[in-house]
């Protein structure tokens, strides 16, 4: 027999694919050129040319974080390095960033054949954690893109941000056709979403091999009743910080574009929908029932590691403005309510690195004067764990929320679990350290943390990807071995 080059043993392996062992099997795990090559009991020490000890800790799959935003407020350059070294320490070894054309990111228009390879040129070499991306038609020009997109640059999930044509990024709405950077004779309105809707539903009966990995993600907030809201919520000026934002842009927002999301993908025909980081029990509700109105609509639902932690009180600071809103306790265990009962598919970070100087308006504690978004892949399988387990999820749930359910949707079919024939990601996770969130311990950028100060049972304590370790005993490790996914990827 061959001798594999790392060998990892004394380690409970959790995998999401195999029911029944829902608190992991002891088994070692045989790695070569970074495929996990053998999975099973006792594999002898003397097969391998490199052996770690596991030290009696949880082997998780590597999180698919499948909802982040490299280069938004950074340029995409720093972002690569910086926040893939920050989702190492959160046990993620696949990032997929959301990429648009218009003001933030590149800050440029145009068509895709132009814009992306940009893209690709910036990140290239950077990232510690391999990486792909979701793209948004902002224009017609971007509709009639969609099948070159998807066999040129690999990429299969694209994205509707449903505010952003009659909402400002951070509150106060006023004309976004500089902001979205589109011919003057277009808008960004429900007739651009249902034709983005046809554009990527012809794009899946044209390429109908790839039909079943090409999708598109939805941000569900309703501009008017924001817009309404805000300046009811400002004028009234009873409201301060989160409570004031999430006020301002209300639960009933979410739901009401959830629906109109479902109507528009039942009238195109398009099966394959994902609602993004639903926030809500109003945004929850109508997610469930129009899954039970359009049946033969494959929803999938999100939600975030933020919204599950953190609420309007317990958020430190107005570092935790975010689209949508942290909202009030209720609905945190609304969210929860869901999680446990299997109404929700993955659990995300959305990180959106934010440093202080941009974060924060004038005056300081004015929430509508801050920007929208912080990060958090690096708490988020300690804090899904942490968190999870005290509530009754079990590991392999666990594993099934952060890494399978994703990589199984945005075709990655060798990411998401531990297997023969899988790509090596792995991380190890003790289950039993207690620790106090710091900023400051971060590798990202960003100088604070909406999170900081909370107290997290589980730490990640070393990560690998595609068998190379960028994690060791906390500290990142090595140079940048990420490498972008042409998607679908193969088996």
């Amino acid at each position: 027999m061959t001798r594999m080059h790392t060998l990892v043993k004394n380690v409970t392996v959790i995998r999401p694919d195999v029911p029944g062992a829902e608190d992991g099997e002891q088994l070692d795990l045989g790695i070569t050129d970074g495929r996990f090559v053998r999975v099973e009991r006792d594999i002898p020490a003397e097969d391998a040319e490199v052996v770690v000890d596991g030290r009696g800790l949880l082997a998780f799959p590597g999180v698919v974080d499948a909802h982040q935003h490299w280069g938004i407020y950074n340029p995409l350059e720093e972002d690569t390095d910086t926040e893939s070294r920050a989702s190492a320490q959160g046990g993620v070894t696949t990032g997929l960033t959301y990429m648009r054309t218009g003001q933030y990111y590149l800050n440029t228009g145009g068509p895709y054949r132009e814009f992306f390879p940009k893209v690709l040129a910036a990140s290239e070499g950077r990232s510690y954690i391999d990486y792909a991306f979701h793209l948004a038609p902002m224009s017609k020009e971007h509709i009639a893109e969609i099948p070159s997109i998807i066999e040129d640059f690999g990429v299969t999930s694209f994205k509707i941000f449903m505010f952003y044509g009659g909402h400002g990024l951070h509150g106060a709405s006023s004309d976004q056709s500089s902001f979205l950077m589109i011919p003057p004779d277009e808008r960004y309105d429900l007739a651009h979403f249902e034709f983005v809707m046809r554009g990527v539903q012809e794009a899946r009966q044209k390429l109908t091999e790839l039909a079943p990995h090409i999708s598109l993600s939805l941000h569900c907030e309703t501009a008017e009743i924001m817009t309404a809201y805000t300046k009811m919520v400002q004028e009234a000026g009873s409201l301060k910080g989160l409570a004031a934002y999430s006020a301002s842009r209300p639960p009933h927002s979410e739901g009401l574009a959830v629906t109109i999301a479902s109507f528009l993908a039942d009238e195109t025909g398009l099966p394959n929908i994902n609602l993004l980081h639903l926030s809500s029990r109003k945004a929850l509700t109508a997610a469930m029932r129009m899954a039970a109105v359009f049946p033969h609509v494959d929803f999938r639902r999100e939600v975030t590691i933020g919204h599950l932690l953190a609420d309007i009180d317990t958020a430190h600071g107005l570092g935790g403005k975010v689209n949508p809103p942290l909202r009030p306790r209720e609905d945190v265990e609304a969210l929860w309510e869901h999680l446990l009962a299997g109404d929700l598919d993955w659990v995300v970070s959305d990180h959106a690195c934010c440093k202080d100087e941009k974060k924060f308006g004038e005056p300081r504690d004015d929430i509508f004067a801050a920007k929208s978004g912080f990060g958090g892949a690096e708490y988020l399988l300690p804090g899904l764990v942490s968190e999870g387990r005290r509530r009754g999820l079990s590991y392999r749930r666990i594993a099934e929320l952060t890494a399978w359910n994703p990589a199984q949707r945005y075709g990655l079919p060798a990411k998401g679990t531990i297997g023969v024939g899988y790509d090596a990601d792995f991380c190890l996770v003790d289950p039993s350290a207690t620790w106090t969130v710091r900023a400051d311990a971060s590798e990202s950028t960003q100088e604070y943390t909406p999170f900081e100060g909370f107290e997290l049972g589980a730490r990640v304590t070393d990560t690998w990807v595609r068998g190379h370790q960028v994690l060791r005993d906390g500290a990142v490790t090595g140079s940048p071995v990420g490498r972008y996914l042409h998607r679908p990827g193969p088996a």
